[in-house]
């Protein structure tokens, strides 16, 4: 009976209809009313459908009902809501309410313990363990107990048991080892675990190397066999590291065996300080390994970069250059290195610290690699390398060149462009350009980084800003046709990117974004390029469509780990154990991660601030994710991995580092995020009526944008100072006193950020545009619309500000759409001509008339395409200023708007029409023409 009554339920929650199901749930309660099972499923929908203190509410009401977990659709519904609503206390209620009626049901002890092991609930997980192990005698629940005792020590700051829950841990791991026959290394990594946990090194060695049942398969296992030679480093026992590294090497090749190896050795040289003799022979014998290595067949990359790293390790530990005649110079190293692997890819990325290190703050070193690079280079420009041969050493030379005049901290731009024109030549117009070869697209990134380079070495001064534009423009025409030329080239794209968002081309920057098919894993790499960009410039839709799968991707990587540590636990791999907590850890507590949030949580709003329904999605925000404390802050870390951008230079190289260079915002730090949640915090206090707590959030903010500097940008400053304005003015009308001056300050502060509407070529400067216009007409906009919502909150409460404010804000729509209009048309009618005018007369150094003239006989299309996608990005305003509800306002005339507002952007005409289908491949046309 009961099944064909929850039938309908079921059906709809099988097609992922939730909404059905809440239906279904409904229409069986007034039947029923006390249907238990209908209770617990509506329970579950109310979770999926975010009615969270709803669903927890009737949970936990249908949970305390006697005997309601006996029915199985009440367990299965309730387990499953609580698992939605992320409340693993009242999973655990569930089973043990099932418990109470079945005490001896094994799989409901293990549910119990599951649930605890994946929520990071240590005491109930220990606790479940000790009972199954108790009831039922299993050796797989001693290693459950061991393991709880484990990570309630390394996770829960219970300093003083956490001694005591070790030696307990370690004593049962003794015996279970001792009595059982282990036929896999999982439980003796455990056991090596707590002893790393006791810092009992001696302990882990003696489990490593004795000759129990596990002895062939320690043997044969690559991460114990350099976990081993690392104890005997910390043990300080550098002999035995240094045999057990040559025994490993003399099998595989493993380049974090050759660190070890190379550790033991220099210090080893320490402790036969008092016997010269002993210290030459220790390193002849090393160098004539690497040297024996370096024959063996695809092992001479890591033997030899060996030798590089020991003479490395030897300069920083003072013995260079005593052993030089033993083991090489440095530099000559280094140069022996390049010149065995100068046709390999990977070579300069090997190499590149190396450089560095040798060179610190040594004139003569840096020298003398200026002269072994003069040898060299030359030799790769010659007719040969054109044509393809050999080509991949002419790329690093340049890359090498590259590095050793930022350590020279050449600022000559001249210098930076030397030889430009014939590395385009070869990237662009060769046979291998037109082949897709990597070398070619290679020598076109590098040509367009040392233009950029030039650049911003020239044009750094704010009065420049117009010529850093036209040099960086010029890039953009290159890349652009790199692009063309081989649209799989992932750098290319990447510094496209880079570039259109520094110069707030958003479009073409996500349209080129898009194209590189993330996967999932490259989230928190290359996420943080676009994800707050659009909020910046105004682009607030296509930046929420982009936040929305790294959310997903967030939740799915959170959901998945329960699985993955179920299934860890009951196969008894415990090794991944630990590696699921620490990436779940990392994931939680990612910059990204937190970003990608922030501004799905500020957009979503922002979009909800077009609406009528503004104050209940502003009270259906939940707060409490986002109220951090500096604790919660400091655990933030940054998940990226920097050299995907192909770093030509080492991170602290500031000036040279063009990933720091071309970062068109700061990247989130603790500043940026306290600022970004207390935006919503503000606003939900201000609508939910709490003056009190409003006022506290009001001075946190003004605090936190005093402190912060420049680490926030000035569009996020002047929302945040904003919206510390809208507060006051919200607690004075609360209080009865006058609005006047804080109303007068907020239009102001608005108004201020727009364009005049007498603008003409005097009024506003070209190099004004990207870098000052677009994003402070974006945080009016963003500022208005917060108005717009305290006027409708001020509204609700029957408040009489409330008319003021939105009289004010009807003039303030109707001056914003003038300027906007005046922008526009002065826009379309200056840029192209400027730009046209800067690339035809070029009056500095950087902009050579070789490179000019190039770009513009040879690849006019790209320049066509980069500045009409330029134009337009200057040409597409924030919409939302004049796209708002017009029922919030009095109708608003436009006799005075001699432009149809809805498609203010004309058409581009057929020619530029067919270069924006051609080259734009699949972006969405209507988007960029809507």
């Amino acid at each position: 009976m009961e099944q064909r009554q929850l039938r309908p339920i079921y059906d709809a929650l099988d097609i992922s209809n939730v909404g059905l199901a809440l239906q279904e749930c409904n229409k069986l309660l007034r039947k029923h009313p006390n249907h238990l099972s209908a209770k617990a499923l509506k329970a579950f929908a109310l979770s999926r459908l975010g009615e969270a203190d709803d669903a927890l509410s009737l949970g936990r009401s249908v949970l305390q009902t006697p005997g309601s977990v006996k029915n199985p659709n009440v367990e299965q519904a309730l387990v499953l809501a609580f698992r939605t609503l992320r409340k693993p206390e009242d999973e655990i209620s569930v089973y043990n309410a099932i418990l109470e009626h079945s005490p001896e049901n094994e799989s409901i002890h293990v549910k119990v313990f599951l649930a605890a092991a994946c929520n990071a609930l240590y005491n109930e997980q220990h606790k479940a363990a000790v009972d199954l192990n108790k009831l039922f005698k299993r050796s797989k629940y001693t290693w459950w107990i061991i393991i709880s005792l484990l990570l309630s020590t390394r996770f829960l700051d219970d300093t003083a048991s956490a001694q005591l829950h070790l030696a307990l841990a370690r004593k049962m791991a003794e015996k279970a080892l001792s009595e059982q026959r282990p036929s896999t290394t999982e439980h003796l990594r455990i056991m090596l675990a707590i002893s790393e946990e006791q810092r009992d090194y001696s302990a882990m060695l003696s489990a490593l190397s004795s000759d129990g049942p596990l002895a062939s398969q320690i043997s044969n296992d690559p991460d114990l066999i350099t976990l081993r030679i690392s104890l005997f480093v910390k043990t300080r026992d550098y002999a035995s590291a240094i045999n057990a590294a040559i025994r490993a090497l003399e099998v595989r090749d493993n380049w974090i065996d050759y660190k070890h190896y190379i550790d033991a050795v220099v210090a080893e040289l320490g402790q036969l300080a008092d016997k010269p003799a002993g210290q030459t022979t220790l390193l002849e014998t090393t160098r004539g390994n690497f040297e024996r290595w370096a024959q063996l067949r695809g092992r001479a990359r890591n033997a030899r970069l060996a030798s590089v790293e020991l003479t490395s390790k030897l300069q920083a530990a003072g013995y260079s250059p005593s052993f030089d005649s033993v083991v090489g110079s440095f530099g000559d190293l280094i140069w022996m290195y390049v010149d065995l692997f100068k046709d390999k890819a990977i070579c300069y990325s090997d190499i590149m610290q190396h450089f560095a290190r040798h060179v610190g703050d040594s004139a003569s070193a840096l020298d003398f690699h200026t002269a072994q690079l003069a040898q060299r280079i030359q030799l790769t420009h010659g007719d040969g390398a054109k044509q393809g041969q050999d080509v991949q050493s002419w790329v690093n030379m340049e890359k090498i060149r590259y590095l050793l005049q930022a350590m020279r901290n050449d600022s000559d731009a001249a210098s930076w462009v030397q030889d430009i024109s014939s590395m385009l030549e070869y990237g662009l117009d060769s046979k291998d350009a037109k082949a897709k070869h990597a070398a070619a697209s290679d020598m076109v990134l590098l040509a367009s980084q040392r233009l950029v380079l030039a650049a911003f070495l020239d044009y750094a001064t704010y009065q420049k800003r117009n010529k850093l534009f036209y040099a960086l423009f010029t890039a953009l025409c290159i890349l652009e046709e790199g692009i063309r030329l081989n649209a799989n080239n992932f750098l290319l794209k990447l510094y496209a990117v880079r570039l259109y968002l520094y110069l707030s081309c958003y479009e073409r920057a996500r349209g080129i974004y898009d194209s590189l098919n993330i996967k999932n894993i490259q989230y928190d790499t290359l996420g943080h390029f676009i994800i707050g960009q659009g909020l910046a410039l105004g682009c607030t839709t296509p930046d929420l469509e982009l936040c929305y799968p790294a959310v997903t991707f967030y939740d799915r990587a959170k959901s998945k780990i329960p699985h993955e540590m179920e299934s860890a636990y009951n196969k008894s791999t415990y090794s991944n154990i630990l590696d699921f907590i620490e990436f779940k850890d990392n994931l939680k507590h990612s910059v990204q991660c937190e970003h990608t949030y922030r501004c799905a949580l500020r957009l979503e709003i922002l979009e909800q601030g077009c609406s009528k329904g503004a104050e209940q999605a502003w009270n259906n925000t939940s707060v409490s994710s986002i109220n951090h404390t500096e604790e919660s802050l400091a655990r933030l870390h940054d998940n990226r991995d920097v050299n995907i951008m192909g770093l030509l230079t080492p991170l602290d190289m500031s000036k040279w580092n063009l990933e720091i260079l071309t970062r068109p915002t700061p990247l989130p730090n603790h500043a940026w995020i306290r600022t970004f949640s207390l935006t919503p915090q503000v606003m939900h206090c201000l609508v939910n009526a709490n003056a009190e707590l409003l006022e506290a959030k009001r001075k946190e903010l003004l605090v936190t944008i005093e402190d912060a500097g420049d680490s926030i940008t000035p569009h996020d400053k002047l929302v945040a100072r904003g919206l510390c304005v809208i507060a006051t003015l919200y607690i004075n009308a609360v209080d009865n006193k006058s609005t006047d001056e804080q109303v007068d300050e907020l239009v102001k502060m608005i108004e201020s950020n727009l364009p005049n509407e007498a603008l003409d070529d005097s009024a506003v400067d070209l190099d004004t545009l990207p870098f000052v216009t677009i994003r402070a007409m974006a945080a009016a906009t963003e500022l208005f619309i917060y108005a717009a919502t305290t006027k409708h909150a001020l509204a609700a409460q029957r408040l009489s500000a409330a008319k003021q404010m939105g009289f004010e804000l009807t003039q303030l729509r109707k001056r914003a759409l003038r300027g906007i209009t005046a922008l526009r048309s002065w826009l379309s009618k200056s840029v192209r001509d400027a730009i046209a005018e800067a690339l035809s007369s070029p009056e500095e150094p950087v902009h050579s008339g070789a490179i000019v003239e190039y770009v513009h006989r040879k690849h006019k299309g790209s320049v066509d395409v980069a500045d009409g996608v330029y134009n337009y990005a200057l040409m597409t305003v924030p919409e939302l200023l004049f796209s708002a509800d017009s029922s919030w306002f009095e109708p608003l005339p436009t006799d005075d708007i001699d432009v149809d507002l809805v498609h203010v952007m004309p058409l581009p005409d057929e020619e530029e029409h067919e270069i924006f289908e051609d080259t734009w491949g699949d972006l969405n046309k209507k988007k960029l023409l809507s």
